[in-house]
């Protein structure tokens, strides 16, 4: 796994990297998830999470290096050598990679290529945003193998495209071509082979242009509000409206519209 970083053009004369991509890059497993690669992820996230609280993450993408694949699931290699005592300690390891993508405070956009099957669309449906690739294959073919979704698929695709359209793909353990997990509602948008990355990328940027404060706060009202009802999630809103209303990128945004200049956001 690597980390890159990326300046988002026109919004930092500094140069800052705004913009952080997770790059999953184990192209001869197809990005399975090993526990290494698990354990990676999860201090990653951690890390990435720590620094948008401060503003200097503004946005992540989660890509792979590998265009067959962004993740095809479980490495299964790894776990056919494992006794029921090493999969239990695993457990918290998987867990904490999964949780980590979709607990990141900043948006999340996930750019597919390939195979995103299992614990891959799992990683996927912990972001935010989902892009693919038109050559993409995605699913959750876990009770095809004696298992279930166990990085949230069963919750998450629940909630993204509601129950009896998320009972069909996990029961009969489908793999749907990109336009037909656009159709679903399960991939938010659909591109040409080869041009996710580009284009969660340009999404990115313009994400970052944007107060962090604001972002930040709209994705935690959002997260925190979608399972409650109303008048919860009118209060939700509320302590994140206040939040931001009386945070400095409030202060400079008004400043810079009135001044007609670009905002400089502190992010705090």
């Amino acid at each position: 796994m690597r980390l890159v970083r990326h300046s988002a053009p026109g919004v930092d004369d500094a140069g800052r990297a705004y913009v952080a991509e997770i790059v999953l890059d184990r192209p001869q497993a197809m990005n399975a998830v090993s526990t290494q690669l698990a354990r990676e992820l999860g201090a990653t996230c951690a890390d990435l999470a720590a620094e948008a609280l401060t503003g200097g993450v503004r946005a992540v993408v989660l890509s792979t290096s590998n265009p067959k694949a962004f993740c095809v699931g479980a490495d299964l290699k790894e776990r056919k050598t494992f006794t029921d005592a090493d999969l239990m300690a695993q457990r918290p390891i998987a867990r904490a990679a999964y949780t980590g993508v979709l607990t990141l405070p900043v948006p999340a956009i996930a750019a597919v290529e390939g195979f995103a099957l299992g614990g891959g669309c799992e990683l996927a449906l912990s972001c935010d945003l989902i892009v693919a690739g038109d050559a993409v294959t995605i699913g959750l073919p876990e009770v095809s193998v004696g298992v279930i979704p166990g990085g949230g698929g069963t919750q998450l695709l629940t909630r993204r495209v509601g129950w009896s359209r998320a009972a069909r793909v996990i029961f009969t353990a489908a793999r749907l071509r990109a336009q037909q997990a656009a159709e679903l509602g399960l991939i938010d948008e659909v591109v040409a082979a080869g041009s996710a990355r580009e284009r969660a990328l340009d999404l990115a940027h313009g994400i970052a242009a944007h107060s962090p404060v604001g972002v930040r706060n709209a994705k935690k009202a959002m997260r925190l509000g979608f399972d409650v009802d109303l008048a919860a999630g009118l209060e939700i809103e509320d302590g994140c409206w206040r939040a931001t209303a009386f945070s400095g990128d409030r202060h400079e945004g008004v400043a810079a519209f009135n001044e007609k200049r670009t905002p400089d956001w502190p992010g705090v």
